[in-house]
Parts: C-alpha cells; structure tokens; sequence
C-alpha cells in the first residue's frame, strides 16, 4: 500500500520531468505541485496525530466519525458517506428533534424563548426550542440540502411563518416586533435567525445574512477603534436597577458571540484584510478588557444582559480551568473566523492542546476542580446558547466510558486543523 508521503514523491517527480511542454502546460504543472504540497502538507501534521485519529476512529460515535473523516482527514468516499449519515440520522437527538418539526417546517417553540410561561410547558426538552435545533443540526453536520435543514430556514426566512411562530405566547409577540432593535451589537432576535442560518449553511446565498456579515465585522472594526469599554458605555448612578451596570445603546458596533458565529459559518465578507481585523480584535480584546466586567444594553429604554458581548479577556485553552460554559466551542470559532497563529489565544491554545496530545493522543481535562464541576460538560444532554458542543450520544452508561474523550479529542484535532490551515 502506498503511503502519502510516496504518492507526493512521485506526483512531483513526474510533473517535472515533463519535456517539451508549452508555458501553458507548465503553469498547469505548478498549480498542480502546489495543490500536492499542499496535501503533502495537510498528510504530515495529521500524521501527526495518528493516536487520536486512530483512538477516534476506534471508539467515536457516527458524528464524530463523519466529521473527522470528510472535514479533517477527507478520505470519505461517497458510499461510505451515506453509510455514516444514515447512522447519524439514527442518532436519538436528531430522531426526537424530527417530532418537533411543525407542519411549517419550523422546528419547536421561538427560539432562545421560554421553557414556561404561565403554568404551560412551552418546551418538553430544550430540543424544542428553535435556536438549539437549528445547532443540533449544525453540529452533527446534517447536509444543507436535507428536507429537514431547508425546510427550517425556508421558515426562517419567511415573514408570516415567523410572525404566527413568535405569536405563541405575548413576550415573544413583542420579541418579533422588536426583532431588529439591538441588531448592531447581536442582541435582537433576528440576530439568532439570521446567524442559525449561517450556521446550517445558508448564509451567504441571501442579502439579509450578507448585510448581517457586514454589520458583525463592524463591531470587531469598532474594537479596534477604543483604548476601554468606558469610551462607549454610560452610566447612570441614579439607576434603581439591582445590577446597575455601565450600558451601551442599542445602535453601538459591539461583537457578541453570535456575531462572532455569523462570520465563523460564512464566507463572503472574507479578505485578507477583514481577517487580519478578527486576529487583532481578539488580540485588542484581550489587552483591555478587564476580567469580571459586565455591561447592559439599552433596547426600548430596557436595560437587558448582552448575550456573550466580548467584554472580557478570552482565555486560551488549558486542561485545568474551564473558564466559561461554552468553553471549547468560543475558541473553535474564533478559528473558524479566520483568527490564525498571529492570535494569542490560538497560539496559546494550540500549544497547550499538542502538549496535552503528546502522551497518548488523548485529550484529558481536570473536573476535580469546584469551579470545573460546575462547567463540567459531563452532565450535557442537549445543545443549547449556553453549553459547549456534544457529538456523542451520551456521556454515561457502561458502553460510553470513551465518549467525553472522543469529544474532547475530536475537539482538539478540530482545533488545530482549523487553526494551521491557510483561510
């Protein structure tokens, strides 16, 4: 069997032994060493990591199988590509979230929305609440041309579906009529519903979501433009608030968590300029944002708690410290935004993965710790805004003893793959 390294040996050896070719046939041949070096050089660092690759392939579930297999390693010939989907689709969150799927072929009740409103059970499991349907879908990575993935954002983008789906009870009546209040700094509901789009893969066939990528790079720009969030926040001392906190209004460029997502799923805004931007935003943001800060967001003359706004330093990945809920899933978007080696915290955090690999290709992290187990991804069941992502099926059981550590592992080979590769 060859290897690899071989085939690239002799790939390179005949496209330039070629004689009496024409200039046009020589730029073909360098275009074609280049597309080999790179592969070449795609082969060599997962190579090294062959113990987590060969402990993944060993012990994970269809998910992660799939995902390793098409995105990372990308040896998926199409029969076993449908082969592994149809095991996904076997998955039992997917197969509960299909009996959640309205006859509109939006998926449970509002989105980011109450569990219960008035002694009525709005959603059974957090499965049936739109936002963590649409990032079940997203993370197990279920084709965009599925009936299910098209169906939902055929909702989305439907303006009398959304107004009878956001009429359920009277909070979410007045979300909807609001939707766009907040939208320049994420926190409105049409920031979800433009950026659960992206995240199923629909976000750059569509003006709306192409003007969101727009306005989502403006908040990083905006970063970039202040020495401290006090150039942009006011405060109002007489406040009666129980957490009076410094405010910015609802109009102000600020990156939240879900703008950083609509640029981590879409391409179109992308240029070697507007990435440089995203490294050096997440470089600024951790020179001057102070640990524990907490700010509010004027909407309607409401004070509200952005969702995830970049007010604090991002620490890098360590073993010992989950520093936040959705820990590992912030750091993989920042990756997927285009943020490279030139970005503390991906330097940092890709060190700190490949030395914690180095041992058995395992990645292992310390839950001894109070602050830990609180964070602990143990306990996931569904994906949700305020957790980190869950390929597995389950955590517990005797036949899951493996499976938190293939999603830590596949986590970290994700990581690093998204991280070294050229945007």
């Amino acid at each position: 069997m060859q290897t690899a390294s071989g085939i690239y040996k002799k790939a390179r050896r005949n496209v330039f032994s070629l004689t009496n070719i024409s200039s046009y046939d020589i730029l073909i041949a360098e275009l074609i060493y280049k597309y080999l070096m790179y592969w070449r050089e795609i082969m060599f660092n997962i190579n090294n990591y062959s113990k987590s690759v060969d402990f993944l392939l060993e012990n994970a579930g269809p998910v992660i199988k799939y995902r390793l297999r098409k995105e990372i390693l990308q040896d998926l010939a199409a029969s076993e590509e449908e082969e592994l989907l149809s095991q996904v689709y076997e998955m039992p969150l997917f197969k509960l979230l299909k009996t959640y799927i309205r006859p509109d072929g939006y998926i449970g009740n509002g989105m980011h929305s109450h569990d219960h409103w008035c002694e009525k059970t709005i959603h059974e499991t957090p499965l049936q609440d739109g936002e963590s349907a649409a990032r079940l879908l997203s993370y197990y990575k279920i084709p965009k041309s599925h009936p299910v993935v098209k169906n939902l954002v055929a909702a989305m983008r439907n303006e009398k579906i959304l107004y009878k789906e956001f009429s359920h009870i009277p909070p979410e009546a007045v979300r909807f009529q609001n939707r766009f209040e907040g939208i320049n700094n994420g926190n409105c509901l049409m920031a979800l519903i433009y950026t659960m789009q992206a995240m199923l893969g629909y976000g750059d066939d569509y003006q709306d979501l192409k003007d969101f990528q727009q306005i989502s790079l403006k908040g990083f720009k905006h970063i970039l433009e202040i020495s401290s969030l006090s150039e942009i926040t006011k405060f109002n001392k007489e406040s009666k608030l129980k957490y009076n906190y410094p405010y910015i209004e609802a109009s102000e460029y600020f990156p939240n968590v879900y703008t950083l997502s609509m640029l981590a799923y879409t391409n179109n805004w992308r240029s070697k300029e507007n990435l440089k931007i995203i490294s050096d935003a997440f470089n600024h943001i951790n020179a001057i944002m102070e640990p524990g800060t907490n700010i509010h967001v004027r909407i309607k003359g409401r004070h509200i708690a952005p969702c995830g706004a970049f007010v604090r330093p991002v620490r890098p990945f360590n073993t010992g410290v989950i520093d936040i809920i959705n820990y590992r899933r912030l750091l993989t978007e920042i990756a997927m935004a285009g943020a490279d080696m030139e970005t503390g915290i991906i330097r940092e955090t890709a060190d700190n993965i490949n030395g914690a690999l180095s041992k058995d290709g395992r990645l292992y992290m310390d839950f001894k710790q109070p602050h830990n187990r609180h964070y602990s991804p143990k306990y996931l069941k569904y994906p949700q805004p305020y957790t980190d992502v869950m390929l597995e099926a389950s955590y517990s059981g005797k036949n899951n003893e493996n499976a938190l550590s293939c999603d830590l592992t596949f986590w970290a080979l994700e990581f690093l793959f998204l991280a070294e590769k050229e945007n």
